[in-house]
């Protein structure tokens, strides 16, 4: 597979509809990035990086960072996931409602709410949890510049007021140990994490190997097991079946605009758009994904 012809095939095809698609500007740090900008990026098990577009401009991952976090706590909570459930929610990312419903518990990890005690986990685990995640996201993709965007994550914490209504629920309902405004400024720091699409793949390419990283182990491969069957049942939130019925790959959005996906045995893809559809994703970067796996034939199905 020539992987870097199938990323330039699919970039030129997907041009036409640049800038399609609404960015994220209630994040008001987020607001004024340029709706045109464009890239793709495969991190390959075999055959190295491939990039096209703007795969080296720095994007904020926002909910991308979930997974590096969830990767970070999870093989140290074997039983704690009766903090936090493993379904899809079928409902937006923020909702109080659902939460409400189910007794403080998160549907699943990826969701703001199961995104925040995973969080929880990890200070209770870290003394210093927000430079914990920078060496662990800094190993991963073996590039030690990589860093918070701080006025974003100043400004999500400006503007968190769901995400505190969220977090103060959980607390009223015994799900949340540590302080609430602890919890929401690591939250809103590892959000911030500040990556080029070269650098993601290079970083998710533990989920590809097995759990290895640029030869060590960096997680079991049960816990990668278990991390994919989460991208591609929650990965998306209310779109998650949307995504694998037309991408067919475990991933994870943010309101960057940014897509990572996984073929395990095969490769990291990432692409990057910041106009979103209603649901919260990047509208181009779906687009593309699918064409690249319907050109290729390359997906879990």
């Amino acid at each position: 597979m020539n992987y870097g012809s199938e990323l330039k095939r699919v970039y030129e095809a997907c041009l036409p509809f640049v800038g399609e698609g609404k960015v994220a500007d209630y994040i008001p740090e987020l607001a004024g990035v340029d709706p045109r900008r464009f890239g793709l990026s495969i991190n390959a098990i075999t055959g190295g990086t491939h990039s096209v577009g703007d795969a080296n401009v720095p994007l904020s991952i926002q909910s991308i960072s979930k997974v590096l976090t969830l990767a970070m706590v999870l093989p140290h909570t074997a039983g704690s996931f009766r903090r936090v459930h493993v379904e899809p929610s079928g409902d937006p990312f923020n909702s109080l409602v659902q939460l409400e419903y189910e007794g403080g518990i998160p549907r699943n990890p990826f969701i703001n709410a199961g995104a925040l005690v995973v969080t929880d986990v990890l200070i209770a685990r870290e003394s210093n949890p927000k430079q914990a995640i920078l060496d662990f996201v800094r190993m991963l993709a073996d590039d030690s510049s990589i860093d918070f965007n701080y006025a974003v994550a100043q400004s999500e914490l400006a503007t968190a007021h769901r995400n505190r209504a969220l977090a103060h629920l959980m607390r009223g309902f015994g799900n949340l140990k540590a302080d609430v405004e602890t919890v929401l400024d690591v939250y809103c720091h590892h959000c911030s994490l500040e990556m080029t699409l070269e650098q993601l793949v290079r970083a998710f390419g533990f989920l590809a190997r097995g759990g290895y990283s640029w030869g060590r182990e960096v997680v079991s491969p049960h816990i990668v097991k278990r991390i994919n069957a989460l991208m591609l049942t929650c990965g998306f939130y209310d779109e998650a079946g949307e995504f694998a019925y037309r991408v067919g790959l475990p991933g994870k959005s943010g309101v960057g605009g940014g897509i990572i996906t996984v073929l395990p045995g095969h490769f990291v893809l990432g692409t990057w758009s910041p106009g979103l559809n209603p649901k919260g994703n990047s509208m181009l970067g779906m687009r593309a994904l699918e064409m690249f796996t319907e050109n290729t034939g390359l997906s879990l199905f």
